[in-house]
Formats: structure tokens, sequence, C-alpha cells
């Protein structure tokens, strides 16, 4: 049962686009030219801030309470995308996966 559930999703995967290179948002990002969207206003800009800043404040909550298991997990992931040194090196992949790590030490240091 199980395994017919994990076909099903991997198969829906594929059909949505989540098989390509760059992911389902890959053609999403091809059609945003086609697109007539209007640039954010400084307002929603800065809505957008404090909505990160709050979101970023409830993520550290979260994992001051996750096991070493899950922060592990955490640091794992942000291993996993971060470039290989023969790939091309994208800076705001860099700082993703800075900022995940970051996120870790953090939730250690609200731990204790």
């Amino acid at each position: 049962m199980a395994d017919n559930k994990k076909h099903g999703a991997l198969s829906r995967w594929e059909d949505e686009g989540g098989a390509m290179p760059c992911g389902p948002q890959e053609a999403l990002a091809a059609a945003c030219d086609e697109w007539d969207i209007p640039g954010l206003s400084d307002a929603e800009i800065i809505q957008l801030r404090i909505r990160v800043i709050a979101l970023e404040n409830i993520v550290l909550s979260l994992l001051s309470k996750a096991d070493d298991a899950q922060l592990e997990h955490i640091v794992e992931m942000a291993d996993l995308i971060t470039p290989r040194p023969d790939a091309t090196q994208h800076s705001l992949t860099i700082h993703a996966a800075t900022q995940m790590k970051q996120f870790v030490e953090r939730a250690h240091h609200f731990r204790s």
C-alpha cells in the first residue's frame, strides 16, 4: 500500500515538472517573462522583510525544541545544497546553506 502511494506521489511530481533540472519552478520562471507582473512597492518590500523576520524567529523557536537528529539532518541538507567543488558556485545557494547552519547553531544556543 505504501509503495503505491509513493509511486503515485512520484508520478505526480514528474507530471508537474518536478523532474526538470531546476524543479517545477523552472517552467514557471520561464513563463514569468510572459506575464505582466508589476514590481513590488516599497511598502510591500517592507512587509515581506517583516514577515521573513517573523518566520525566522518562528523557525528558530521550533528548532530550539528539535532533537539532535533533526538538527543534524538540517546540517546534512545544507551540505547537500552546497555546490560541489566542480560545480558552479552560486552565491545565493552558498548563503542559504550558511544560513541553515547558523539556524542550527542559534537553536543550540537557545536550548542551553
